[in-house]
């Protein structure tokens, strides 16, 4: 005699066990006059709660107890309910501000094509011994492949950038061919982002002069986000606002929404890498 049971016997175990579970399941219900419904069994509606748990979770008992949370009739959500949800979490992973603005710590590899001028569209500049983004032109091949200012190029065509002049650059560009061009890049080292949100009034809390950080207001939304003064905005919420009259930042600020994320660098570096 075998010591283990065959696939045979295995079988017909199976079938008597689940016949024994549909007998059970049509004699005693999930609730108590009630359809067993396999689809709810597990979680009750919100009809079935208030029997099965003594709960009331009618729409009006819901507007009482969770005044923040507005209930609506049909499933439609309507300006004010948006409103008033992002007042209760204004900072979500879905922010395309955040997404735009966003600088990743690792290095990255973007192809670069020339235009039918042989242009890129970008302007270097040396700083420590690296090289950096001066300048990228809008809607030019390399503002299509992401690059941005303050971006460090670490390799060129297989070449490492580090010690070179911005003409030996500039001039490596040049040379290289018409498309092609493989550039490995460290997103904005001297760049940071930071997120803050608006007073009752549309403010963060800031005053800045020719896009530099001027004055921090107490107590306010820049102050408690770490917000420095004698700082240049480089970005908000992901658009560069570098070379943009006061008044033109000052309107980009206004139609940002409650959440502001912007990308700052210290005046010291910004003013020595934008200087001709």
């Amino acid at each position: 005699m075998s010591l283990y049971p065959s696939l045979e016997d295995l079988q017909v175990s199976k079938v008597i066990q689940a016949q024994a579970t549909m007998v059970a399941n049509q004699a005693s219900p999930a609730i108590e006059g009630k359809a067993s419904d396999p689809r709810s069994g597990l979680y009750p509606d919100l009809q079935e709660l208030g029997d099965y748990m003594g709960l009331d979770l009618n729409n009006e008992t819901l507007r009482q107890s969770m005044a923040l949370v507005p209930v609506p009739e049909s499933g439609q959500v309507t300006s004010s309910q948006s409103a008033l949800n992002d007042m209760v979490a204004p900072v979500t992973g879905n922010s395309l501000g955040l997404h735009r603005a966003e600088i990743k710590a690792g290095i990255r590899e973007v192809i670069l094509c020339k235009d039918q001028d042989g242009k890129v569209g970008l302007r270097l500049r040396a700083i420590d011994k690296g090289i950096f983004v001066q300048l990228v032109q809008a809607n030019s091949p390399s503002s299509l492949v992401g690059l941005r200012f303050g971006d460090q190029i670490l390799q060129l065509n297989g070449q490492t950038c580090a010690g070179w002049s911005t003409d030996k650059a500039h001039k490596a560009l040049k040379q290289a061919p018409q498309d092609g061009i493989s550039v490995i890049v460290r997103d904005r080292p001297f760049q940071r982002t930071i997120t803050m949100h608006k007073d009752s009034a549309g403010h963060v809390g800031f005053i800045y002069k020719r896009g530099k950080i001027t004055s921090i207001v107490k107590d306010s939304s820049a102050a408690r986000n770490g917000l420095l003064t004698d700082h240049n905005i480089c970005e908000i919420n992901g658009q560069n606002i570098i070379g943009l009259k006061d008044s033109q930042v000052a309107d980009i600020l206004a139609t940002s929404g409650t959440t502001v994320t912007i990308t700052i660098m210290p005046s010291i570096i910004y003013e020595h890498m934008v200087k001709r």
